[in-house]
């Protein structure tokens, strides 16, 4: 019998590899009452969805284009959330609906799986809205953000949240984009393919390469630091992070991230 209910709210959402993850969650830890699905959903659609959800939800996962309109969904929103202007988290309270962001520590915590504790610079390739938790997690890290962008506008969006988190934080064009690679991290938010150029550069086996990409996998940039000897960290990586989060602040139970992790490959195998 279900009676404690989640999923994750998308437009478009059915490519989500979230109800297999937070699915293999809850049977390996037990609980037998829950259930996690994935729901189509556009932005003018989710207060309304919010509004006419039942005492047994216990919280949601949004991706795309979902993260901004959250905020003004939730009852309460937490400073991280707050400071990045973005939430991928709705969490049930006493008192309504709280909003989080878990992709900004998600990433931190896959890094730290790659033995990375601290930073003193990072650097960014793309300015989307990856872009932001990329933010978040280089103040977990110590470090000053150099940013590489297509187009200024969207370092512009970004600069007032790197200064709500004191990140130090500085800009460069597109075509100056091979000097990331004498960062200590390097985190790429870009789109499918667009940081495949850096494949062949001159990367240093002590430099950690985080590409958000999943799908295909390995991408170019990844197989290419890979040849180069360096650290390499996917998008499966900070899904299962941020999912793990999640996982506990809906059920208030510590996730069993090597069941989560094993279904999470498959799902994405298959």
């Amino acid at each position: 019998m279900i009676n404690r209910s989640a999923a994750v709210l998308g437009q478009p959402v059915a490519h989500s590899l979230s109800p297999a993850l937070h699915t293999a969650g809850y049977a390996a830890a037990g609980l037998t009452g829950w259930a996690y699905t994935a729901v189509e959903c556009a932005e003018d659609e989710l207060a309304p969805f919010v509004g006419g959800l039942g005492p047994e939800w216990a919280g949601l996962s949004l991706t795309m284009p979902l993260k901004s309109v959250a905020l003004t969904v939730a009852t309460e929103v937490d400073p991280l959330a707050r400071a990045l202007g973005a939430a991928n988290t709705l969490v049930r309270t006493d008192t309504g609906w709280t909003a989080y962001n878990t992709d900004a520590p998600g990433m931190t915590d896959a890094l730290g799986w790659a033995g990375v504790t601290g930073a003193q610079r990072i650097a960014v390739l793309g300015g989307g809205g990856t872009a932001r938790a990329a933010l978040g997690a280089a103040r977990d890290l110590g470090a000053e953000v150099v940013l590489y962008v297509r187009r200024p506008e969207a370092a512009e969006e970004l600069r007032p949240v790197a200064h709500a988190l004191g990140v130090p934080f500085v800009v460069e064009g597109w075509g100056r984009a091979q000097d990331a690679v004498t960062a200590d991290v390097v985190i790429s938010t870009a789109p499918k393919g667009a940081a495949d150029a850096l494949a062949v550069a001159a990367w240093s086996a002590e430099t950690v390469v985080f590409d958000v990409v999943y799908d295909p996998w390995p991408t170019a940039l990844a197989a290419g630091a890979q040849r180069a000897g360096c650290r390499v960290v996917s998008g499966l990586d900070l899904l299962l992070a941020q999912g793990v989060r999640q996982f506990t602040l809906f059920t208030g139970v510590d996730a069993p991230v090597s069941d989560m992790r094993a279904a999470l490959e498959g799902a994405a195998g298959r």
